[in-house]
């Protein structure tokens, strides 16, 4: 939403917003692009009267602001509605989609396209450092955007994808997830399927090959598709992977023959496989594979995805966007590569929808066990939660220390700073894991840290 208000704006719209409450960095970047923030949700927010409200998918009836829209026939429409009339109309949308990975995907073969001179137009979930933007309209016929699953809004229970009519697609992955409005795995495959089927077929799909669920998805697609991935019936297979402390590097090998050798300073086997996937896509566009180690080279990330927060006192403290078992697992592997010795500590927030319900409760102890010391939150709103269908923090920590790994709850993030920051020593990694603001324990750890060793100095 904070992307098309600035997509908007750039086009000569007067934009403003509303939200419950605003945090960093989309926050920020609003205040940036000088995109006023309404908070808390008001009537008084919709005077005077607009043309047209564009309402988001955590929006449902009884909001203050919905109503009162509803009450006055107010034109209304959704992100996917808005985007497929101004901005995806007239262009080749590439659409990157899967559970995991699609956020850095999209921002990855974005800067492969700009780097080639193609000049796409993008539209990613996150802070594209590259571009210090979560989006760009350009001259190019191109549309890189990153296609969610979750549903549109509340007048449209559909995937946000099926609205963006695909020339091309890459599919990440396939698993359960978003557990508030998909019953079962069945349906989330039924939505990867149906974005499949709009793929044309002069279209290309890029698909992982490890995963049967992927598998399935495309069994029936009517266009071109290629998989890539570590196997050996993998069109773009990754080999020769190694990481080391500040590069990783790869080789990507296609149709059997050695295609190009790459590296970038991003860590972990997850990104190698996005940056492969990118890879594929960008050599289905007629992109060098030159091109593309030139773009690999200078990619800087996305805000929240392994991003360092602070170093304080030789403690480093890092930021990721954590909303699936899957992907914490990564994370914390990706920084056993980076920070090898090091005591590594994950404290997380169960905050999505998915994980402030107890549907992975085994699967977070094995992901939260690769830390060497876990600290849990309590959930994130919990009273909207059914009890018995809410996770239970007390049974990851119980699972936890039966495997051997120290670990607690605490209530919220001003007690989380105030029981580790004392422990904490030279050369501890601290992997903070949240979809949300976490109670602004990105600024307060640090300035705890800080303020100790000030202290410290003193005496």
């Amino acid at each position: 939403m904070a992307s098309l208000a600035g997509m908007l704006k750039q086009r000569g719209f007067r934009v403003t917003g509303s939200d419950a409450a605003a945090y960093p960095p989309m926050s920020d970047f609003l205040a940036a692009l000088s995109v006023p923030v309404a908070q808390p949700y008001s009537e008084a927010n919709l005077k005077p009267r607009p043309d047209l409200v564009v309402v988001g998918n955590a929006i449902s009836r009884g909001n203050p602001e919905l109503e009162y829209v509803l009450d006055e026939r107010i034109p209304l429409r959704s992100l996917p509605q808005v985007l497929q009339e101004y901005f995806l109309r007239g262009r080749q949308p590439i659409v990157i989609a899967g559970t995991h990975g699609k956020t850095t995907t999209t921002s990855m073969l974005a800067w492969i396209f700009e780097t080639a001179g193609l000049h796409p137009s993008f539209l990613v979930g996150g802070i594209a450092e590259n571009f210090n933007s979560s989006f760009a309209v350009r001259q190019g016929k191109h549309f890189i955007i990153e296609g969610d699953e979750y549903d549109t809004a509340f007048f449209d229970k559909g995937p946000k994808f099926l609205h963006y009519m695909p020339d091309a697609a890459v599919l990440t992955s396939v698993e359960f997830d978003h557990a508030d409005i998909y019953p079962d795995l069945e349906a989330v495959k039924t939505a990867f399927k149906r974005l499949v089927n709009l793929v044309p077929r002069r279209g290309l799909l890029i698909a992982w090959d490890g995963s049967p669920n992927v598998d399935e998805c495309i069994a029936r697609a009517f266009c071109r598709v290629e998989r890539y991935g570590f196997s050996e019936r993998a069109d773009w297979q990754v080999r020769e992977l190694r990481f080391e402390a500040s590069r990783t590097t790869w080789a990507i090998f296609h149709g059997g023959e050695r295609w190009s050798d790459f590296e970038f300073s991003l860590a972990g086997e997850y990104n190698v496989l996005n940056a492969t996937a990118a890879a594929a896509m960008a050599a289905g566009y007629g992109i060098a594979p030159e091109t593309i180690y030139s773009a690999f080279m200078t990619f800087k990330s996305v805000k929240r995805r392994l991003e360092v927060k602070a170093e304080v006192n030789g403690i480093t403290i890092i930021d990721d966007f954590a909303h699936h078992p899957t992907a914490i697992a990564g994370t914390l592997r990706a920084l056993r590569t980076v920070y090898p010795g090091r005591r590594l500590w994950a404290v997380f927030e169960p905050r999505s929808n998915t994980l402030r319900r107890k549907v992975f409760e085994d699967e977070l102890v094995a992901s939260l066990a690769l830390a060497d010391q876990v600290v849990l939150a309590s959930v994130y709103r919990a009273d909207a939660i059914p009890e018995v269908q809410r996770l239970s923090p007390a049974a990851i920590v119980s699972g936890l220390v039966r495997a051997g790994k120290p670990a607690r709850e605490l209530a919220d993030a001003d007690a989380i700073v105030a029981a580790i920051a004392p422990e904490l020593r030279s050369g501890d990694v601290v992997a903070i894991l949240s979809n949300g603001g976490f109670g602004g324990i990105y600024d307060k750890l640090p300035a705890r840290l800080n303020s100790r060793k000030e202290a410290a100095s003193r005496t």
